[in-house]
């Protein structure tokens, strides 16, 4: 199995939720749920935690959690990079897990670096997984994709797509047939150490990133290949956490179990 470095952004400044990382409803801040389930994936040999704001950097050290402080960042991936920077590591694949999402599957981290290990080419791999009968497609929260022939991402979208033209948009079930199933996105990437370093930063922002707000589109639109891997059913995360319902919902199914 291909070993793999996880570095988790993580910021205050939430738009639609202020201060999330730190939200403790579960007896745990939100941040430690993510770092834990991280560390349960085998693939892993180190979590790094990436943030400017000290009371995250203290909160994860209260857990004996490792951090590294950064400067602000427009996006996750940018924060990550210079985490990199700032480490002492030789790992090939590094792993971005979310911030905001504790209920991440260590099964999907293993599966995401064992996907970009296959696809040589590509310098950078993220999760496809269909949606349940009971989601909305058409949810803007929730992130759709499209995959070309070879699997990998020919577009993410807050907007439907595809747009099912003889069915007036949306399928009457999401899972439709094979060949008109809807894609979500769960927000996890695994990106080639020269790449994240060496790439990525020298990557002006793009049109369509700053429409939709999705770093991931500046990959594409540079003419650079996203990989994009399947979850296996029932293995993939929640979405990640935007929202007080959001997190009200997180913390109901925790208590629940």
């Amino acid at each position: 199995m291909s070993r793999a470095l996880a570095i988790i952004p993580a910021r205050m400044a939430s738009t639609r939720l202020p201060g999330k990382p730190l939200l403790a409803e579960t007896g745990k801040p939100l941040i430690q749920h993510v770092v834990e389930n991280a560390q349960r994936a085998a693939s892993l040999d180190r979590v790094v935690v990436a943030a400017e704001d000290q009371a995250i950097l203290d909160a994860v050290e209260s857990f004996c959690g490792e951090v590294v402080k950064t400067r602000e960042h427009p996006n996750g991936t940018s924060r990550i990079a210079e985490a990199l920077t700032m480490l002492d590591d030789d790992h090939d694949i590094v792993v971005n897990v979310q911030g905001d999402e504790p209920e991440i599957s260590p099964a999907v981290i293993d599966a995401l670096v064992a996907g970009i290990a296959a696809d040589t080419e590509a310098p950078m791999a993220t999760l496809c997984t269909r949606f349940a009968d009971d989601e909305d497609p058409t949810n803007p929260n929730i992130v759709k994709l499209v995959r070309d022939a070879r699997g990998r991402a020919m577009y993410f979208s807050r907007s439907l797509i595809p747009f099912d033209r003889d069915a007036g948009g949306v399928s009457a079930k999401p899972q439709a047939a094979p060949g008109r199933a809807y894609w979500k996105h769960p927000g996890l990437y695994a990106y080639r150490r020269g790449f994240l370093l060496n790439v990525y930063p020298t990557l002006p922002p793009t049109p369509l990133e700053e429409l939709e707000k999705l770093e991931q589109l500046r990959v594409l639109e540079h003419g650079h290949a996203i990989a994009v891997i399947e979850a296996t059913p029932g293995s993939a995360p929640e979405p990640g956490i935007d929202t007080p319902e959001q997190y009200a919902a997180f913390v109901a199914r925790w208590r629940a179990k």
